[in-house]
């Protein structure tokens, strides 16, 4: 059995000023609950974040980016942790439950690569590698795509955990016709301040 590690890119507080109080509560907030549904996964021997500061509340393990940009940021904590499989996740899935890392772990352990796309089937929302599989990392547009084109024997595994990321105000009303308004309440009731 694959001894998975998981990353979570984060962008702390300090890389989000131009985004409103409630935006950067919302997001800490999805990143505790992606967090805490890896920390619970039997399969997943560690669970690091990638941020540029150790986010607050968390004291897992961290790596810092450095600037380099996302991608590059990945592929140098691919390499700090060494041959292990390797489970790439967005921090803003906020419907994103165990069963759905589950889909995931197993059928990269089938194919030895796994990609989880958005619900527009354009980004990437998760991606799992055994160990020794490799590929260039992608993310950001099109990156679904991207990814498949390396790695075209790929399994595609759609779910709803999977599907919707929070980057518009079209994905939290997609949360909220899923049923799903636990991670969503506190943002959904707070006015958004005048001028912000």
């Amino acid at each position: 059995m694959t001894c998975w590690t998981a990353i979570v890119p984060f962008k702390t507080a300090g890389e989000r000023k131009t985004r409103l109080a409630e935006r950067v509560a919302l997001s800490t907030q999805m990143f505790a609950h992606v967090m805490h549904v890896l920390e619970g996964h039997p399969a997943i021997g560690t669970v690091v974040a990638l941020s540029d500061e150790r986010p607050e509340d968390w004291d897992g393990a961290h790596i810092a980016d450095e600037g380099r940009g996302l991608n590059a940021e990945i592929e140098a904590a691919r390499t700090a942790l060494g041959e292990t499989g390797l489970l790439v996740l967005h921090a803003d899935l906020p419907l994103l439950e165990s069963a759905d890392i589950d889909a995931l772990l197993e059928a990269a352990e089938a194919c030895g690569i796994a990609i989880a796309p958005d619900r527009h089937g354009s980004g990437t929302n998760g991606l799992a590698l055994i160990p020794g599989r490799r590929i260039a990392f992608r993310f950001g547009t099109d990156s679904f795509h991207l990814h498949r084109q390396q790695a075209p024997e790929a399994a595609v595994v759609e779910r709803r955990g999977f599907a919707i990321d929070l980057d518009t105000p079209d994905d939290l009303a997609a949360v909220l016709e899923a049923g799903s308004e636990r991670l969503v309440d506190q943002y959904r009731c707070r006015p958004i301040p005048e001028g912000g």
